[in-house]
């Protein structure tokens, strides 16, 4: 039940903190890279997201049909290697640089979604403000960073296309209660290893820090906030990411951007508010399932925010 507190926040203020929340753990997470490496990481902190969601939403088994079972492992599957390799990518590179290279994928997949040729001006706008972003003029891109965000980019678009079709039969803490398990085992193939002989009481309590502010805490801001705002409104909103990536960089991991590179993140941020107006997409009628509240029938925006990586 939300509390009148809750209630009193604009729609807008739960997106914001939502978005603060996914970079402050990003942010602090490099730290449990230095320790763990960042499949190890990725381990940790998707194992701990699993333990909470299945905790206070029981996984629905009984409601799984067969065609769902290939969305659901891909999905988890995706989550898991998109999340290695965000975490990868921060370890090389900006975390701002990072977002806004991952925000390609969202963008793409809105473009291709609207089926209008002139949406696809927006991901070459944003590859533009990435190719501010990185100054390869300089000489100083790290290649591997680079590859590892576009490989997160390529699982974020992937991890929307699965999304919507989970989406359309289960509710959001129904099917995190069961991909995030999934997207756990996938990270512990090579998250295992690595963190193997460096575990510790801190290393485990970091790990469940950034657990809760990343998936757990956003994604219960988010579905508030979809409750009271337009999908198209929250995707133009949720554009804003990459911006605040670049702000938790400078604030916590003390990364000062260029003048270029603010231009940059500019380009890419107005690029994904753009792509929502061709975004809007009418999910099919809810099928109910025994025992579950009805999915959310909202559309998904067309930059829809991740919750595990």
């Amino acid at each position: 039940m939300k509390t009148p507190k809750l209630m009193a926040v604009p729609p807008w203020g739960l997106a914001v903190a939502a978005m603060i929340s996914v970079q402050l753990s990003s942010a602090l997470s490099v730290d449990l890279i230095a320790d763990v490496g960042p499949a190890g990481t990725a381990w940790l902190r998707l194992t701990m997201g699993a333990i909470i969601f299945m905790a206070i939403a029981r996984p629905p088994l009984r409601s799984i049909r067969r065609p769902d079972i290939l969305p659901l492992l891909g999905l988890g599957v995706a989550t898991g290697l998109m999340t290695i390799m965000f975490l990868a990518a921060i370890e090389r590179i900006p975390l701002g640089t990072t977002v806004a290279i991952e925000f390609l994928g969202p963008l793409t997949v809105a473009a291709i979604r609207s089926h209008n040729r002139k949406a696809l001006a927006w991901p070459a706008l944003a590859l533009a403000g990435v190719v501010l972003l990185t100054e390869p003029w300089h000489g100083r891109i790290d290649a591997l960073g680079v590859m590892f965000a576009a490989t997160a980019a390529i699982g974020w678009g992937a991890y929307i296309l699965l999304t919507q079709r989970i989406g359309d039969r289960f509710t959001g803490t129904g099917a995190l209660s069961l991909t995030v398990p999934v997207a756990a085992a996938t990270a512990a193939v090579f998250g295992i290893p690595q963190a193997t002989g460096h575990l510790s009481p801190e290393v485990l309590l970091a790990a469940l820090g950034v657990a809760v502010l990343m998936p757990v805490l956003p994604f219960i801001l988010e579905m508030m906030a979809l409750r009271r705002m337009t999908s198209t409104a929250f995707g133009t909103l949720m554009s804003l990411e990459p911006a605040f990536g670049v702000l938790l960089g400078l604030l916590v991991l003390h990364q000062q951007p260029s003048i270029i590179q603010f231009i940059g993140i500019t380009l890419v941020v107005v690029a994904g508010a753009a792509a929502q107006r061709g975004g809007k997409r009418n999910p099919p009628p809810p099928e109910p399932v025994a025992g579950l509240e009805p999915p959310l029938t909202q559309a998904l925006p067309a930059t829809s925010p991740r919750h595990d990586s």
